[in-house]
């Protein structure tokens, strides 16, 4: 009897060490080909974040490389109207697939994309950020015509600044004005009297040099008439 017992426990432990790797084998099988496929681990802008306004691209980081092929990848991107918002088709580089966008939205954002992992599977999935409407750049657009209020005042301003600066200019001329006129005048009678004076000489002076000559030629009789002439 007791070699019957130590003969069927080694057997009993085989039987139990065997169930034991059958079950852990079973455990490990399926669950193999769920890590075989890669799947999203980042995106830009990140799931349920928000941004202010449409980002230039969006970008999804997967765990491992995707296929590159043309039509491989596939990604849209709507707004909460329904209007897509992508620019073109997408690029995959290594991990990485990059889709450009384009245009206004506000609100939240809906992404569906699908892609080829390295083992060869399509695997797709989807998220959503929001966006927030850029009313921002409005009241700037606003403020700017404030200086049109400031160029309105300024023509006020002139008109009150004019006349008060012409009334000293027009009282201000009329005296500055005649003494000139009266200068000129004094200098203009000056030299209209000097001419007349030096002309009246001149005349003096030939006329005297004349009866000289004539005096000089004509000799006694001549100083004689000359002198009852005078007489």
């Amino acid at each position: 009897m007791s070699q019957g017992i130590h003969t069927a426990l080694p057997a009993r432990v085989l039987a139990l060490a065997a169930a034991l790797l059958v079950a852990f084998a079973l455990l490990l099988v399926p669950a193999s080909p769920a890590h075989a496929h890669d799947e999203l681990i980042g995106s830009t802008p990140s799931v349920g974040s928000t941004v202010e306004g449409v980002p230039a691209q969006l970008t999804l980081t997967f765990s491992g490389a995707i296929a590159t092929d043309a039509g491989a990848s596939d990604v849209a991107v709507t707004d909460a109207a329904g209007t897509s918002l992508i620019d073109g088709a997408p690029t995959a580089q290594d991990n990485v697939l990059t889709q450009p966008l384009t245009g206004e939205a506000s609100g939240e954002i809906t992404v569906l994309w699908k892609v080829v992992s390295s083992d060869g599977h399509p695997i797709s999935g989807q998220f959503a950020f929001t966006v927030t409407s850029g009313p921002t750049p409005t009241p700037t657009d606003t403020a700017t015509p404030t200086p049109t209020p400031t160029e309105t005042s300024e023509p006020t301003q002139e008109p009150s600044a004019t006349p008060s600066a012409t009334v000293p200019a027009d009282s201000g001329t009329t005296g500055s004005d005649v003494w000139p006129w009266v200068l000129i005048g004094i200098v203009v009678i000056a030299l209209g009297g000097g001419i007349t004076y030096l002309l009246v000489s001149r005349a003096r002076r030939q006329k005297a040099l004349a009866d000289n000559r004539a005096r000089a030629l004509g000799g006694g009789p001549r100083l004689d008439s000359d002198a009852s002439a005078e007489r």
